[in-house]
């Protein structure tokens, strides 16, 4: 039976996972509700159960590092949609350059860029901006944008390749023009 305690500890340790957004163990959660482990775990025992029993987005879980409150999985897509992108300035002005450029080989890419997009590409692949695929002729990979490119930074259609002043300028441009979009969106 649930006691006023057990029920007042459960309400804490909702704040705290809440407040804190990353998963604490047992040991972690009763020192910030300034209680002992049983009592923790008797509060997220009840904390589990009540969203288990409700139709919330959110939900208890335990995972390898402790227990955290978070979105469900049917509500992930939103996250995509809701919350923007944080891309650095050298990430941002890669994926210009490859936007303004694709497909472009990645070889192409870090000579126009430099060594930094080893780190760019990889993150810009994860984000579901680039598309990265071995390119038959070459030993190096083709990269190209993707429709999720083309959704976020609501762009229809990239202006053709021009010749490099005109392609640096142009570059130039764009990640003005994206750096606005961003502040604007945060």
């Amino acid at each position: 039976m649930k006691t006023a305690t057990a029920t007042k500890t459960a309400t804490k340790i909702e704040a705290i996972l809440y407040l804190k957004g990353k998963p604490l163990s047992l040991s972690e959660i009763a020192e910030y509700a300034g209680c002992d482990r049983a009592t923790a775990e008797e509060g997220i025992i009840e904390l589990i159960d009540n969203y288990a029993r409700r139709d919330s987005a959110l939900e208890v879980v335990e995972t390898k590092d402790g227990y955290s409150l978070q979105l469900r999985s049917d509500f992930q897509d939103l996250v995509q949609t809701l919350i923007p992108v944080e891309l650095g300035l050298g990430a941002l002005r890669t994926l210009a350059a490859i936007a303004l450029n694709s497909p472009i080989l990645q070889s192409d890419l870090i000579n126009l860029r430099g060594s930094g997009v080893y780190q760019h590409v990889p993150e810009l692949v994860e984000l579901g901006f680039v598309k990265k695929r071995r390119d038959n002729e070459s030993r190096s990979y083709s990269l190209q944008i993707t429709p999720k490119f083309h959704q976020y930074f609501q762009i229809e259609q990239l202006p053709q390749p021009l010749d490099t002043q005109e392609q640096q300028l142009e570059l130039d441009l764009a990640i003005e023009d994206s750096e606005a979009g961003l502040e604007a969106r945060g």
